[in-house]
């Protein structure tokens, strides 16, 4: 991939909609993506004969600032602006239409990204869709689409997320602390909410109490899923070498191609939460210890950094949308 894979990045539409996005929020993703994107020559051409896939520059996050009214319900403008854009590129060049889209690609952290990829048809049912909500429900597929992960950069870079001490330091065996939304959260609350000193489940966290380094002295860290499937927490975990523990349904972890989650994680179904410390105490402390090692190892996938790094995040996503884009023949018309 290194050596062969080259992207366009088309130049129509301008800031804020396209060519820029959010680099301090939970968004983050969709602006650090796009930063690198424009900046990095050594993946991107100049030249689109010699591309490979099509990047559409395009943030979700800030069509819901600027596009979208507030409170309105109606995704009309979002979906218009989308199509647009489309139209646009495709009129004035030929390969959007050439491969009906299939080898060209957008990226959207936001919730409503996959009801903004289906503002036209041709992205949502051939385009490559790089998303955080990689909701197989919400027709996420995985032979096609991208899970990235959710990142929370609130200063915008990695410095003080990520480390931790080892796992002798960690006298609590998971942790977790959130707001109540969407169907899994209440009955992890329900079962757990401070009824337990080794299971230590909060819906707010107790005066003083810090947040990270809670995180940081757990064993393992519970991730269940809010309104959509995707949650910051699976990241923090990973950067605070605490086993993710993970709680949802249709959910696709990222880069799930070439890591292994099962290895370095816990998934849980939603019926087996009342059983969550029989299930985690029946992990033996020699299995405990593979998993935070491979923790450890996997978390350099995970980190954003600029400029890029091999094998960090930015690498990671586009190997999977490489990987994708192997499954499209285009045909010369």
């Amino acid at each position: 991939m290194e050596k062969q894979f080259k992207i366009f990045v088309y130049k129509e539409g301008e800031p804020p909609l396209f060519h820029d996005g959010p680099c301090k929020s939970i968004y983050s993703m969709e602006g650090n993506f796009i930063y690198e994107m424009e900046t990095d020559t050594r993946f991107r051409t100049n030249n689109p004969e010699k591309a490979h896939a099509f990047y559409l520059p395009l943030s979700v996050v800030k069509m819901v600032r600027y596009v979208y009214e507030r409170d309105s319900h109606d995704f009309s403008p979002i979906r218009k602006t989308v199509r647009d854009y489309i139209d646009l590129v495709g009129d004035k060049y030929p390969y959007w239409n050439r491969s009906i889209g299939a080898d060209h690609f957008i990226l959207s952290c936001h919730d409503w990204g996959p009801e903004a990829s289906f503002s036209h048809p041709h992205l949502g049912q051939n385009s490559i869709r790089a998303l955080c909500n990689a909701n197989t429900s919400e027709r996420f597929k995985p032979r096609k689409d991208v899970s990235i992960p959710e990142i929370n950069l609130l200063t915008g870079s990695l410095k003080g997320l990520v480390g931790g001490p080892s796992p002798s330091s960690r006298p609590i065996l998971a942790f977790f602390a959130g707001g109540v939304h969407g169907p899994v959260r209440p009955v992890l609350l329900q079962h757990w909410e401070n009824k337990d000193s080794d299971i230590r489940v909060h819906k707010y966290l107790p005066k003083g109490t810090s947040y990270s380094d809670t995180m940081r002295n757990s064993k393992f860290c519970i991730c269940p899923s809010g309104y959509e499937v995707a949650s910051p927490r699976i990241v923090e975990a990973l950067y605070s070498g605490c086993v993710p523990v993970l709680i949802n349904s249709g959910y696709v972890p990222p880069f799930s191609d070439v890591l292994n989650w099962p290895s370095f994680s816990v998934i849980v179904s939603v019926e087996d939460i009342p059983y969550l410390k029989t299930i985690l105490t029946s992990i033996s402390p020699r299995q405990y210890l593979r998993m935070y090692r491979r923790v450890l190892k996997v978390r350099r996938h995970f980190e954003v950094n600029s400029p890029a790094k091999r094998f960090d995040v930015f690498h990671m996503i586009l190997h999977s949308i490489w990987v994708r884009r192997l499954n499209v023949r285009i045909r010369e018309v």
